[in-house]
């Protein structure tokens, strides 16, 4: 599994980290077993702190207030089963890492900004509850626009981790099925959503989708 960090931080020591906050190592080792303050850690097993994380206001305590979120999606009903393994993904990941989190997830197209608790998700951000952001790939979050909400989590002091930069497997899918809701919304203007021509050419559409190469 590719774990991609999208918002880039720079990282201290731990000695450094100490220095910057103006209290001892054991002071953050501690912190760290209270969950109040968690470093990354190196492939060798060092601890490094993201500098966001000890910006002036910035403590142990703050830190304990914001959460993890990992989010999940699919398009629909008949993904589920790839919405349940998203989550299971997530689960895992999170849980192997040691962090207090929660998985939220919505059933709905990538172009759709008004899911529910996408909804709630930006809000949460904007209002500086959560710390990090975990996703199984780029566009379960949205097909277009998700660059605005990672720029509004950089802003925020959010950090995102990507699991899987790769493709999706459901990527092809999800993409025809959206691309078929932009053509109905479009043809429902043009020709009249109860045309028969607009029925003709949904028709139409919905038959190449199915038989396009998998």
């Amino acid at each position: 599994m590719y774990v991609y960090l999208l918002v880039m931080d720079r990282y201290v020591s731990v000695g450094r980290a100490a220095g910057m906050l103006g209290v001892s190592v054991s002071t953050l080792r501690r912190w760290e077993r209270e969950g109040k303050l968690m470093p990354e850690r190196t492939a060798s097993g060092h601890r490094r702190y993201a500098l966001s994380q000890l910006q002036p206001g910035h403590d142990g305590e703050a830190a304990a207030q914001k959460r993890t979120i990992a989010y999940a999606r699919v398009s629909s009903h008949d993904q589920k089963a790839d919405l349940e393994r998203q989550k299971k993904i997530l689960e895992l990941y999170c849980a192997r890492q040691g962090w207090t989190h929660e998985v939220i997830a919505d059933l709905g197209s990538g172009m759709n900004y008004r899911k529910k608790d996408l909804k709630r998700l930006l809000e949460d951000i904007m209002a500086g509850r959560v710390g990090r952001l975990v996703l199984t790939h780029k566009d379960r979050l949205l097909r277009f626009g998700a660059e605005l909400v990672f720029a509004l989590c950089e802003a925020r002091q959010v950090e995102v981790v990507i699991l899987n930069q790769g493709e999706d497997t459901t990527f092809e899918e999800d993409l025809a099925k959206d691309v078929l809701e932009i053509i109905t919304v479009f043809s429902a203007r043009l020709y009249g959503a109860r045309s028969r021509k607009n029925q003709r050419l949904l028709e139409a559409v919905a038959e190449a989708v199915k038989a396009s190469p998998a």
